[in-house]
């Protein structure tokens, strides 16, 4: 893995080179924040591009006061964002009031029965993490996807960390209560 202030350095210059290198170690990081809050295909595929241009166009604005993940990951949440809002897709930023059941009775369509019967707890957490708003839905894949931290989190989302806190405790909660409703339910079968 390229150091990030020589990486940042040589694309600078215009070593193209280094710009691969810069895709290669962030398309994962890109492709999850892009690929939690878009749902088609092709327009998943079009931003995850668009993206690296716009980090290509403002690589010259890049001061260091984060890590290069943590701002290509601003980018990559911001164009899902505002990808969004131009399709007028609603975003909802919280589920408070959502009982687990209502939760659980939500993402049942898109949970299949063979996958519980196998005990694949991944399959079922990852359909699940896919029907949260959006908010949730990037906290817990920043969190435990990208091991990222709170205030790194918080910076990318531009939000409190205290939020981010906040929205992580309780999609775990509603994660882990939906999982136990499953559970118990499969047990009566």
């Amino acid at each position: 893995m390229v150091d990030d202030n020589q990486l940042v350095s040589a694309v600078r210059n215009g070593d193209m080179q280094a710009f691969k290198v810069l895709i290669d170690q962030n398309q994962r990081l890109v492709a999850h924040m892009v690929g939690r809050l878009i749902k088609n295909d092709e327009d998943r595929e079009e931003l995850c591009q668009d993206v690296f241009v716009k980090v290509h166009q403002k690589l010259s604005e890049f001061n260091f006061k984060s890590k290069l993940s943590t701002w290509i990951a601003t980018i990559a949440y911001r164009l899902s964002i505002n990808h969004l809002q131009k399709k007028n897709i609603t975003i909802e930023k919280d589920i408070q009031e959502l009982s687990p059941k209502e939760f659980q009775i939500m993402i049942e369509n898109t949970t299949p029965l063979e996958t519980l019967q196998e005990k694949d707890v991944k399959q079922f957490l990852l359909a699940a993490i896919e029907q949260m708003p959006v908010h949730y839905k990037s906290v817990v894949t920043l969190f435990h996807l990208e091991d990222m931290g709170h205030s790194e989190i918080a910076e990318i989302m531009d939000m409190p960390v205290g939020t981010v806190k906040n929205y992580l405790f309780r999609a775990r909660k509603l994660l882990k209560d939906s999982l136990q409703l499953t559970l118990d339910k499969e047990e009566l079968i």
